[in-house]
């Protein structure tokens, strides 16, 4: 592993692939031209705000989803992760899944959300993500990128549940990716919070890839993508608008935090 700069895309996604599309390859393009060699972008990148049209188009929207992650690396030679687009699947449901492709355009890993949101928030939104959604049956892998480190992938709701994020360390990742579409009114409390501390538990950086603002009259993230590194430091935070975060990962840093705070050498119960 090498010291590189890695970037957390934020776009707002909207019920329109083509335009979802040109939006990501001009980020895409704003973080290579920045030094950018891993980028990453958010849960639902080129589809979000209408579910029932999202599972109508679905085999449209992941043709599209993959040949796209893959012409983009190829293009601009990065490592490129897309989170969370839907793979059609039985019962007329999807798989949300995420895929990590090579400068080469190859597939290095993909993984299948297991964790899905199903909640009445206070403000007065209903989401039920199961049912459209079929949750995955396998814990994420884990990515040894020859320059880039040992990358874990998850997606969004999965960043509650420690325990998936302990498996990923316990099979020795380095760096921590959860593309969202954190909702604003959970994203206001719970999501910076939630990021640190996958970080400082598991001494990894972790970068997050973020939806931000109106999809549709009513569904609204938060925003705020963001790089955190192993003391729960956020390096970049993109705001509230489209755009990037960006920050350099450290091998140095990691290795660093990691004798200060040996944490995962102290597990009693694995």
């Amino acid at each position: 592993m090498k010291a590189y700069l890695a970037a957390a895309v934020q776009m707002t996604s909207v019920p329109n692939l083509e335009k979802n599309l040109a939006q990501a390859e001009e980020l895409i393009d704003l973080a290579v031209r920045q030094g950018a060699e891993l980028v990453t972008l958010p849960e639902n990148f080129s589809f979000l705000g209408d579910e029932a049209a999202k599972v109508a188009q679905a085999d449209t929207i992941c043709q599209a989803s993959e040949a796209f992650l893959k012409t983009m690396a190829r293009r601009y030679q990065v490592t490129l992760l897309g989170g969370g687009y839907p793979v059609p699947a039985k019962e007329g449901k999807v798989l949300n899944t995420a895929l990590l492709v090579s400068p080469d355009g190859e597939e290095l890993m993909r993984y299948e959300k297991v964790h899905l949101f199903d909640v009445n928030l206070p403000d007065g939104n209903t989401y039920c993500e199961s049912s459209i959604v079929l949750s995955g049956h396998r814990l994420p892998d884990v990515y040894p990128a020859k320059d880039l480190g040992i990358l874990g992938m998850s997606v969004c709701y999965d960043v509650r549940f420690p325990e998936l994020y302990r498996h990923l360390s316990q099979m020795g990742a380095e760096v921590l990716v959860v593309p969202a579409a954190f909702t604003a009114f959970t994203g206001k409390d719970h999501w910076q919070v939630l990021l640190q501390a996958r970080a400082i538990e598991n001494t990894c950086y972790v970068i997050a890839p973020a939806q931000t603002g109106f999809h549709n009259a009513r569904r609204q993230s938060h925003g705020h993508a963001l790089i955190v590194d192993p003391w729960g430091v956020v390096l970049a935070d993109a705001g509230t608008e489209p755009g990037i975060a960006i920050a350099e990962i450290t091998p140095s840093r990691i290795a660093q935090v990691r004798r200060q705070m040996p944490s995962l050498t102290h597990r009693v119960f694995i």
